[in-house]
């Protein structure tokens, strides 16, 4: 038997699926509210994308972000600090709306999450016959094209599927032609730093919070 090593390369790319109940509760705070338009914020041709509260997403959602924290000490063999959202919107896309090829500035990681898929487009994305995914998917690009190599990725989103990626990650979202809307939510995420973590230890305070506990697991990991 022959010994043999191989090695993870490029950026993390994280999936998981979040629960209907979970979904249910992110959906409440997703509005229609002319205010909180985000539109002029973003890359994309969709013109219904509205801010949504980040602190109360943030804690939704944060086990999940502690999942993502284990499968990056997993890919990189080294931990990161607590991720907190940073900013956060819904996107309501409709026929013809897409979203170039982009990246997402002033944070550490973005993500993406549908939270309805309506049957239209579903049937829509099963009569493709073409190359990808087709309408209403998301790639993402990184690298340059090789035989040897993967330098981008297609899916087909499904209802709960949330994507988690480093910000200067190239992604885009295709269009439909269905008369429906699709409705996903993004995050972006900023990290403190390792040291804010633990300074909370060295001030003598008696209880750990949930971050903290969850840090010193990905330490024994270690």
């Amino acid at each position: 038997m022959i010994n043999y090593n191989f090695y993870y390369w490029g950026p993390l790319l994280f999936k998981t699926k979040l629960p209907e109940e979970v979904l249910q509760k992110i959906k409440k705070l997703c509005k229609k509210d002319p205010d909180k338009s985000y539109v002029k914020n973003l890359a994309g041709d969709i013109k219904d994308e509205y801010a949504i509260n980040e602190i109360e997403i943030d804690n939704i959602i944060k086990p999940y972000i502690n999942t993502f924290r284990e499968a990056f000490l997993n890919w990189y063999g080294s931990s990161i600090g607590e991720l907190y959202a940073r900013g956060a919107w819904v996107n309501y896309m409709k026929p013809g709306d897409y979203n170039p090829v982009h990246i997402h500035r002033d944070c550490e990681f973005s993500s993406v999450l549908y939270l309805d898929i309506p049957e239209e487009l579903k049937k829509e994305m099963e009569s493709f016959k073409g190359r990808g995914k087709g309408p209403g998917s998301i790639s993402f690009l990184y690298g340059e094209e090789s035989y040897y190599s993967t330098s981008w990725y297609d899916f087909k989103p499904e209802v709960g599927d949330f994507y988690v990626f480093p910000w200067s990650l190239r992604h885009y979202v295709h269009p439909y032609k269905s008369k429906c809307e699709r409705i996903s939510v993004a995050i972006n995420f900023g990290v403190r730093p390792m040291e804010e973590e633990l300074l909370n230890k060295i001030t003598g305070k008696e209880e750990k919070t949930e971050d903290e506990e969850y840090l010193d697991e990905l330490k024994e990991k270690l």
